[in-house]
């Protein structure tokens, strides 16, 4: 509470506890590609958080068996002022990679990005498809064990985005788990196996991703559940 909203208010707090997530719990089987699906406010970004250990849950817990590489949102981790190749290096840090291991895999990163030739400019002159393509391209250089996705992809382009599906199929080929968060049905159709769909912070169905969409996509049409 503010200084001035405590004069206002007479030095009483008012707010309302809101619980982000209640009562949500689901496995996702290793080697899978997860959705997770629901209307703004449902929760979902907030379960990635906790899942990437940025937010932490007042009750239950959260387990996890490999390591985890988070893209969360456009430009998480980097530094507006710095240039991309210095970005590589902070934001190659921040997901636990020595300098080492970034100078060896930092062409593979720059090529599978396509920023190339500005990757010497400050990322505040990058648009949020050079963003978005530059982070995922240090997100899966990590070699995570379980990858964890937010709309971010739907700003990329065409081409981008199916350079991400082909490397979702490689992770998945290779027993890595993907989970995705998504507005876009016939995306996550097109890469998920399971998905989950939340509604006000509540886990409503969980499963095979084909009838889960089903049944979200009808809930839309007839206002039910």
């Amino acid at each position: 509470m503010t200084l001035k909203a405590a004069i206002m208010r007479g030095k009483r707090s008012v707010y309302e506890d809101f619980w982000a997530l209640d009562e949500v719990s689901f496995e996702v089987p290793v080697g899978s590609t997860f959705g997770l699906i629901g209307s703004n406010g449902s929760g979902k970004s907030t379960l990635l958080k906790c899942l990437s250990k940025i937010y932490y849950p007042e009750s239950g817990s959260i387990s996890a068996y490999g390591k985890l590489a988070a893209l969360l949102e456009v430009g998480s981790g980097f530094h507006h002022e710095l240039s991309g190749r210095e970005n590589i290096f902070l934001n190659g840090s921040i997901l636990g990679m020595s300098k080492k291991e970034v100078t060896q895999k930092f062409d593979e990163i720059v090529d599978f990005s396509g920023v190339e030739h500005f990757i010497d400019q400050p990322v505040k002159n990058y648009s949020s498809g050079m963003y978005v393509r530059l982070g995922f391209s240090v997100a899966i250089s990590v070699a995570p064990d379980i990858l964890v996705v937010d709309e971010v992809l739907a700003v990329g382009d065409a081409e981008f985005q199916e350079k991400c599906r082909q490397k979702f199929i490689e992770f998945k080929n290779a027993g890595k788990t993907v989970i995705l968060v998504s507005h876009s049905m016939d995306t996550v159709q097109q890469m998920c196996d399971k998905a989950a769909w939340l509604k006000n912070g509540r886990l409503v169905q969980v499963g095979e991703a084909a009838p889960t969409i089903q049944a979200y996509l009808g809930s839309l049409t007839t206002g039910s559940v």
